[in-house]
């Protein structure tokens, strides 16, 4: 019989259980932070019905959806009536709008699953990928200082997580239409196509960007008038005053202006520090659902990643299932390719082992004694582990150190009569004696250091 070779399915990220370990403690940081500010876990299926998961943006999402037909219906030839999640707004949108009369408002959650998108694969786009999503919904109105709280949580996740300096982009859609709609262009669906032109101009630069509004229609005073605006740098401070400067009387801008005043003046008092946060004109995200702040985060030491954390306002997503208005603000990491890019930059090398500590079994004999010393030092809160199988010394170093156990525990007939055991740490090379019931206090000293 002819061996299967085996391989990972194109698009999914498997990794080594050392690197594992490090994208858990990633998702760990994420979850401790969400909590940290009283938001509240919720899981929902992995799959939706087509006509829940397809409210969003219809035809463009379903090149994307990732359809399920079991067998039966498929060989009666009726159209799929489920699939896999594209993300986990849609999924929240109809949880709530489910769960009205018994979720408290505003209802604070945070959700970090698995979700798929039928994309090409190529390297650093996934097909399956974790994000890690939080969100404010509120009944009949949301406060925009909600829509500073958000990026305030992300500050504080990204510092802890300690990968370098970075840069959350805030921006409003309000002030972008207002603006559209005072350069002349009043046409909605037209409005949506200069939006995600603007959205690209970090990404293809002005000369491109420009020349598409103009093949939108756009004039080529109108284009450069609404590019010098957005392209201009400043402090928040001074964007806002420039905003305000202008002199536009339609209601749409000037409510966009107070919103992103409102998050600005929000951020300070949430001692987020300056340079942190910056309002940046040109992001407008592509998704047509974002009705007023939106985000985008980057890595200053990395800009090619591109963007990792990203979300904004949306007023009307959770309409489509019911009659309440529930709107909400939200953001989401994308865990998977962040973790792989920075693997890639070399940022992340991998974690160590979930044990703490390995006893090793120098004399067989002695077993009794080294299942005892285990007990003691996980009833201490350390995570040990057994070197069962005995054998040399060497292959039972050998082994945790290719595991990524940093301490081990040597104890032979000698030091059992001394009623000590030895303690080395083999990543510093040091070692060290000590009486059996200060094991786990100096076991803890070592691994603190």
């Amino acid at each position: 019989m002819s061996l299967i070779t085996p391989r990972t399915p194109p698009g999914t990220m498997e990794l080594l259980p050392r690197q594992q370990v490090a994208f858990q403690r990633l998702l760990d940081t994420i979850r401790r932070g969400y909590e940290r500010f009283g938001f509240v876990p919720v899981e929902t299926p992995v799959f939706e019905t087509v006509d829940t998961l397809l409210t969003k943006s219809g035809g463009e999402t379903e090149k994307q959806v990732y359809f399920v037909q079991s067998t039966g219906a498929l060989q009666q030839g009726n159209k799929p009536d489920i699939a896999l999640r594209f993300d986990l707004t849609v999924p929240l949108a109809r949880y709530v709008a489910e769960h009205e009369r018994d979720l408290a408002f505003p209802f604070r959650r945070y959700q970090i699953q698995r979700v798929y998108r039928g994309e090409r694969a190529q390297r650093g786009r996934f097909r399956e990928f974790y994000q890690c999503d939080i969100d404010v919904i509120g009944k009949d109105s949301l406060s925009a200082h909600y829509d500073a709280e958000i990026p305030a949580v992300i500050y504080h996740v990204f510092k802890e997580l300690d990968f370098g300096g970075f840069t959350i982009n805030v921006n409003n859609r309000k002030v972008l239409l207002g603006l559209l709609d005072g350069l002349g262009v009043d046409d909605a669906e037209k409005r949506v196509l200069v939006l995600r032109e603007i959205d690209k101009l970090d990404k293809i630069g002005r000369d491109k960007v420009q020349a598409s509004l103009t093949g939108l229609g756009m004039t080529d005073a109108a284009a450069e008038k609404i590019l010098s605006l957005i392209d201009a740098k400043g402090t928040n401070e001074e964007t806002l005053a420039a905003l305000g400067a202008l002199g536009i009387e339609n209601e749409t801008f000037r409510q966009g202006v107070a919103e992103l005043t409102t998050v600005i003046e929000g951020l300070k008092a949430l001692q987020v520090p300056d340079g942190v946060v910056r309002i940046n004109l040109a992001i407008a995200r592509g998704l047509d659902y974002y009705t007023g702040t939106v985000y985008e985060t980057f890595l200053n030491d990395h800009p090619g990643i591109g963007s990792v954390c990203s979300g904004g306002r949306y007023d009307n997503l959770a309409s489509h299932y019911t009659k309440s208005k529930l709107p909400g603000v939200g953001i989401s990491i994308g865990a998977t390719r962040l973790f792989y890019q920075l693997m890639e930059a070399g940022i992340i090398k991998g974690g160590g082992a979930t044990a703490q500590v390995l006893v090793t079994q120098m004399d067989p004999a002695l077993s009794a004694d080294y299942y005892g010393l285990a007990t003691a030092l996980r009833a201490a809160g350390i995570n040990t582990e057994i070197q069962l199988d005995g054998g040399k010394l060497a292959k039972q170093m050998k082994y945790a150190d290719k595991a990524g156990i940093p301490l081990v525990v040597l104890m032979g007939s000698d030091e059992k009569a001394r009623g000590t055991a030895t303690l080395k740490h083999l990543v510093k090379g040091e070692q060290v004696e000590v009486p059996l019931a200060d094991l786990a206090a100096k076991a803890k000293e070592l691994l603190g250091a």
